[in-house]
Formats: structure tokens, C-alpha cells, sequence
């Protein structure tokens, strides 16, 4: 993935953009990339400070730079806990009888995948 047109920082290895932190070298195609939402998770930050290859140095400028560029949002827990209260939101009713209906295609080529067609 080229990298995003708003770049705060470039190291090394590593730029803060607008979309998070990512690697300068194009070759990887963003499989380290590490987007805005997950910046605040430390064991997906964690898990790319451990792989193979990466300039621990150069990373560590990145995380912190990319953390002060984006600061951690507050959780919106009580705004949603007043919303819940007034009946804006409802909470999902668990059957244990029948399951939750889940589809999976993680991984696999959407022209191998089984189709299905309505018929009239």
C-alpha cells in the first residue's frame, strides 16, 4: 500500500501518516502497517516491534510520535450507558436455543467461493 499523501514524520524504516504508522518500504505492501484505531492497542504495537527486520529504534520514534500526533480518544461509555437508559439502543437478546448466524470467508478468493441465486 503506497504510503498515505499526509506524512508527519519519515524515519528510517518507518513515517507517521495520516493513516497511522506505516513502513516506508514498499516492498512489504503494508503488512506492518499499523492504522490509527490499533495505534493504542500495545500488544498489536508489540507484535510489530517483534518481527524480524524491523529497526527497534526507529519504530519507537514512530509509535511515540504517531501517539502524540494522535492522541487516545476517551470511551464514549457514558454517553452510551444514557442511551442505553432511554431506549435509543437496544441490547441484543441472546437465544441460547438457536445460534448466532455467522459467515466466514477470511482468507479465500471470492471467485472459489460457493454463490446462491434467488429463484423465481
Amino acid at each position: 500500500m503506497a504510503l498515505h499523501r499526509d506524512i508527519f514524520w519519515v524515519g528510517r524504516q518507518w513515517a507517521v501518516t495520516g493513516s497511522g504508522i506505516q513502513a516506508v518500504d514498499q516492498r512489504l505492501r503494508g503488512v506492518l502497517d499499523i492504522d490509527i484505531a490499533r495505534l493504542w492497542d500495545d500488544t498489536h504495537v508489540q507484535s510489530r516491534r517483534a518481527k524480524p527486520g524491523v529497526n527497534v529504534e526507529d519504530f519507537d520514534t514512530a509509535v511515540t510520535v504517531a501517539r502524540e500526533r494522535f492522541p487516545e480518544t476517551p470511551v464514549s461509555a457514558p454517553f452510551v450507558a444514557q442511551l442505553k437508559a432511554l431506549g435509543v439502543i437496544e441490547t441484543a437478546v441472546v437465544s441460547p436455543v438457536v445460534p448466532a448466524m455467522q459467515l466466514r470467508a477470511e482468507g479465500k478468493l471470492a471467485r472459489f467461493l460457493p454463490q446462491w441465486r434467488v429463484r423465481r
